[in-house]
């Protein structure tokens, strides 16, 4: 039997009611899908219902073959050794003990016909480029990044049929990443894969689009993806063009049936009113003009409703390609005014910076750097969160900071509430008008912060700082598009095209720094220095 994963009439709710799925039908077969969809649609929690992490409320999830999982956001005990992670410890223990003389039956029980656990596991450490890890290290003792490896790792050695994998490349630096690219590449089962990494993302064979519940499937790499989607939505808009024609149309005809109709029932009146003929067939020719006319009417009604749901099928084919679009004058810094001075600062977890680092307006800078080099630490220090060991870091121009996590909002406030606490000034209307711009209209804006789904909140947050008074000139971005859907980073990106002042961005995402136009590039290793887009993308 093939490998494959085959969903049939899936329905799955959560406990306050709210329906993700009802009735899906889909099928996974040998090679890499990569799983798309917005915030909220659905994606982790189907892995999840094919993993058997939640059971659906209807319909079956049939799987051939054993299933691997990697979630998103599972964090390990620091205190497991590397062994005990990889789920290998007994078996490597019962080997050991063997060798050293002990033949005691349940050594042999535990190891089966894995004899050589070790060496395997030692070689995929190795393919993930964690050959430096040691079986008998702890977990703390390792970096985030690598400890997303060894949960991969325990995987790969459990050698599954089939691969979910949610988010892996999250947090995960340039170095780290490659790593994981490689392992997808050589993956040859079945492999589910949610991610919003366009690289990681060119590597499958074919893409499932989930949107409202259903799923739609497109051959080829993100790349053949995005030319397939951008062909339906031209198709889709000629579509809704020509249906509002109709739609137009079938209203003139109704409205010009209806003064016909009219101008009949006024000659018939006239026609009664004279007596020019006999009562009984001036009777019998108002009831047969009536039942006509009133067909007549029916036969245009029916055709606006007609028109009317053909041009609703077409506008729902249309994607709400709805983005930010921010008019921020008072952001703009002078071609080459400084911005920020930073003199031989030493961070608190050891990274510093030599020297001198000057910030001019309007810069674009992009901070990269190893997990755990200290970029954030950089940002927070920057910011005035984190005080320096020694040095000293100093803004000359209003600034604000957007954290890896989002805490900035007040969950218990509104959207508009917590956007007020950064603009204390500006007026409710003034919130308002300029909420719309981001995608906050009308009601929005009064939605809870604690109620927000990631996409949304990432805007409110956004919202927040960027139109906090003073307007600020100066902006520090930590790893932004994490956790964020594609549509959402393409919002950001646009955002940040009307922003004019200076900017320094922590990101592992190269196509994203690409697309904001870095100006120029700085990397964080013990030190920081200069570097290239270049030298970025080929890590090895």
């Amino acid at each position: 039997m093939h490998t494959s994963i085959t969903c049939t009439s899936l329905s799955f709710a959560w406990p306050d009611g709210t329906t993700v799925f009802d009735g899906l039908d889909a099928s996974f077969g040998p090679g890499r899908t990569g799983l798309v969809g917005v915030n909220g649609s659905g994606k982790s929690t189907l892995l999840k219902l094919i993993a058997g992490d939640l059971a659906p409320a209807d319909g079956a999830v049939r799987v051939a073959g054993e299933v691997g999982h990697l979630p998103q956001n599972v964090t390990l005990d620091t205190a497991l050794r590397v062994d005990e992670a990889l789920g290998i410890a007994a078996r490597r223990a019962a080997v050991h003990a063997i060798e050293a003389g002990d033949v005691a039956e349940e050594h042999f029980e535990t190891v089966g016909d894995d004899w050589d656990v070790e060496e395997r596991a030692l070689a995929t450490l190795g393919e993930l480029g964690l050959g430096h890890v040691d079986l008998d290290r702890t977990i703390g003792e390792v970096s985030g990044g690598e400890s997303v490896l060894l949960r991969l790792a325990a995987l790969l050695l459990r050698r599954p049929d089939v691969l979910l994998l949610d988010e892996p490349t999250n947090n995960l630096d340039l170095y780290v990443r490659r790593r994981l690219y490689a392992a997808v590449t050589a993956w040859p089962g079945v492999m589910v894969v949610v991610s919003h990494d366009r690289e990681l993302l060119e590597l499958v064979d074919q893409i499932a689009d989930l949107r409202s519940g259903e799923i739609s499937w497109y051959g080829g790499n993100f790349s053949a993806y995005q030319r397939a989607l951008a062909t339906e939505q031209e198709a889709a808009e000629r579509m809704v063009r020509v249906a509002e024609a109709d739609f137009r149309k079938q209203k003139r005809e109704l409205a010009d049936a209806q003064v016909k109709l009219a101008r009949r029932k006024r000659y018939g009146q006239k026609m009664f009113e004279q007596k020019r003929e006999p009562k009984i067939v001036m009777g019998a020719r108002k009831r047969a003009a009536q039942e006509s006319a009133g067909k007549h009417r029916i036969m245009h009604e029916e055709k606006l409703a007609e028109a009317r749901e053909r041009l609703d099928e077409a506008a729902e084919a249309v994607r709400d390609d709805d983005e930010i679009r921010v008019d921020l004058p008072c952001t703009a810094v002078p071609q080459g005014r400084t911005v920020l001075t930073v003199r031989d600062l030493e961070l608190a977890y050891g990274a510093r910076v030599e020297g001198g680092l000057d910030v001019h307006g309007p810069e674009r800078i992009a901070l990269v750097g190893r997990n755990g080099a200290g970029k954030t630490t950089l940002l927070r220090t920057i910011a005035g969160q984190l005080p320096p060991v020694a040095g000293e870091a100093t803004a000359h121009v209003p600034l604000r900071f957007l954290p890896q996590r989002l805490d900035v909002l007040d969950g218990g406030l509104t959207v508009a509430e917590n956007v007020a606490l950064f603009a204390p000034g500006a007026t409710n209307n003034r919130i308002r008008a300029r909420l719309a711009r981001f995608l906050f209209r009308g009601a929005r804006a009064d939605q809870r912060a604690a109620t927000l789904s990631g996409g949304e909140r990432f805007r409110a947050t956004l919202a927040a700082l960027m139109l906090a008074e003073p307007a600020p000139q100066l902006l520090l971005l930590d790893e932004p598009t994490n956790n964020l859907d594609i549509a959402s980073v393409r919002q950001l990106t646009t955002a940040l095209e009307s922003y004019e002042g200076a900017l320094i961005v922590a990101s592992h995402d190269l196509p994203f720094l690409e697309s904001i136009r870095i100006t120029r590039w700085l990397l964080l290793d013990g030190a920081l220095k200069e570097t290239t887009p270049e030298a970025v993308g080929d890590p090895a």
